[in-house]
């Protein structure tokens, strides 16, 4: 009797352990296809200058010889692993900020890159178009990337100075924001920049914040 006891134990265990063994091999192995990635179309801009069409060259993996200035618009689907950002990139010229509103339609998020280490008379001018994009009807209510580009050149700003000469407190408060630092030779510090700000993307309908 306790042969047999013993016996329906083992036959009970190596069962569990099947089912358990089975369970695995459906997870690992038989899995659909992952959920589509969000999209979200934004819109980048900037002086001439500034960096807009290098960075996204290098989100996208992309060789950065021979970057012209954008002339017009250009357009972009930059991946990421939780999203992908459709960016529509606008020229910086001077004859061309004029029509940067023409394509404000549409967007979900602002990417403003700035020249940190530009003249004083191209940061003022860099000063304006933000402030304009920021109070702008189609845009002012929506996330805001303010990249501080060039940060590895000797002359660039920190961000506090950025901050202050731009008037970024008052100006952009009750706004969601966000002001980080960026340069061509450091890529996985602009990759966390656009993730984090995927995620004022991802959280846009909670209340404001600033970093």
């Amino acid at each position: 009797m306790d042969y047999l006891t013993m016996s329906e134990c083992i036959q009970i265990s190596c069962a569990v352990c099947r089912i358990a063994l089975y369970t695995c091999f459906r997870a690992l192995c038989c899995k659909g296809p992952p959920p589509p990635r969000p999209e979200y179309d934004v819109v980048c801009i900037g002086l001439t200058g500034a960096g807009k069409s290098s960075l996204l060259s290098q989100l996208c993996s992309e060789s950065g010889d021979n970057i012209v200035p954008t002339t017009g618009f250009s357009i972009k689907a930059v991946p990421f692993q939780n999203a992908i950002l459709n960016v529509k990139e606008l020229g910086g010229a001077q004859n061309i900020r004029k029509y940067w509103s023409r394509y404000y339609q549409g967007s979900q998020g602002v990417i403003f890159v700035l020249d940190s280490a530009s003249s004083e008379d191209e940061l003022e001018t860099s000063r304006n178009e933000l402030h304009s994009a920021l109070q702008h009807p189609q845009l002012c209510t929506l996330p805001f990337l303010i990249l501080g580009n060039h940060q590895d050149k000797p002359a660039a700003r920190s961000l506090q100075e950025i901050k202050k000469y731009f008037e970024l407190e008052p100006l952009a408060r009750g706004k969601r924001w966000i002001l980080l630092p960026s340069s061509l030779d450091d890529t996985e510090a602009v990759r966390d920049s656009f993730t984090m700000f995927i995620q004022l993307l991802e959280e846009k309908d909670l209340d404001p914040i600033q970093m």
